[in-house]
């Protein structure tokens, strides 16, 4: 199990940074001169970190020859919107299963339903079972798995809390869990998408 990154959220998103980015967005559109950037549709609203990752990741996986897939939860597909909006490298995303819900946990990536009633769908046993079942349903060499809360819960769950797996085909899966904190489901969001590139990152390097 690998162990949480010290600090806090600031480490992953600088709010400063993203309402510069949003500013400078629509004086740039406004003038017809916006400025390329790797990740386009998401551009305006994702931290510079966040986007040269997500195209690191995918160029690596292109000259790795390496296929991509993911299964979200709490972050409701930004993973797979942001790995598909990179120009040029996006054919590495073999597909995304957005698994918000425990029935859609258990009916596309088959994870038993009396898994998720003992571990609860926030778990590092249910991420697992996540990664898993997303190499098993798709052509991917490297899955990657995310649930947690991205806000407050009727039942006493931990907003902030996330838990992240990663699968490469025939190896072992890798659990990492994060306490973001109770700062807004936009922070937690790109936070987590933050954790889930390094973790494949990691993955593609494990030759």
């Amino acid at each position: 199990m690998l162990a949480a990154v010290p600090g806090s959220p600031s480490a992953y998103i600088d709010r400063n940074e993203l309402l510069s980015k949003r500013l400078t967005t629509q004086v740039s559109e406004r003038s017809g001169n916006l400025s390329h950037s790797p990740a386009e549709t998401l551009s305006p609203v994702l931290p510079t970190a966040v986007e040269d990752a997500a195209s690191k990741l995918l160029r690596a996986c292109c000259d790795a020859r390496l296929k991509i897939a993911t299964a979200e939860s709490c972050t409701g597909g930004l993973l797979a919107s942001l790995l598909t909006d990179v120009e040029g490298a996006s054919h590495a995303f073999e597909r995304g299963f957005i698994v918000y819900s425990e029935e859609a946990k258990c009916e596309l990536l088959g994870i038993a339903g009396d898994q998720i009633d003992v571990c609860g769908a926030v778990s590092r046993d249910v991420a697992i079972a996540m990664a898993q079942g997303t190499i098993r349903q798709s052509a991917a060499d490297i899955s990657l798995a995310i649930t947690g809360y991205a806000g407050p819960t009727n039942d006493g769950g931990e907003e902030g809390l996330v838990h992240f797996a990663c699968t490469r085909r025939n190896r072992t899966t890798r659990h990492r869990v994060e306490h973001f904190g109770a700062v807004g489901r936009g922070p937690i969001r790109i936070a987590a998408i933050t954790v889930a590139l390094d973790m494949m990152m990691d993955a593609v390097r494990d030759a």
